[in-house]
């Protein structure tokens, strides 16, 4: 099976934030746990991280309607 992850570089692609920003939001009590954290950082779950975007940042899910923005 092979699992896609989001590391804090992806997640700055993802979002279209800084890495300080990224520190922020996952600092965040609601964002998703790490799947596991490796010696260059922690990595999550696509899905995860795509569930989260979908309740607290709507605009941005993958399936958003632009003219619902």
């Amino acid at each position: 099976m092979v699992r896609r992850l989001y590391g804090s570089a992806e997640l700055q692609e993802r979002l279209g934030v800084s890495r300080a920003r990224v520190v922020q939001i996952i600092s965040r009590p609601d964002f998703p746990e790490p799947f596991d954290r490796l010696a260059g950082g922690a990595v999550w779950l696509v899905e995860d991280v795509e569930a989260w975007i979908t309740k607290h940042r709507p605009h941005q899910a993958r399936d958003a309607d632009p003219d619902e923005c």
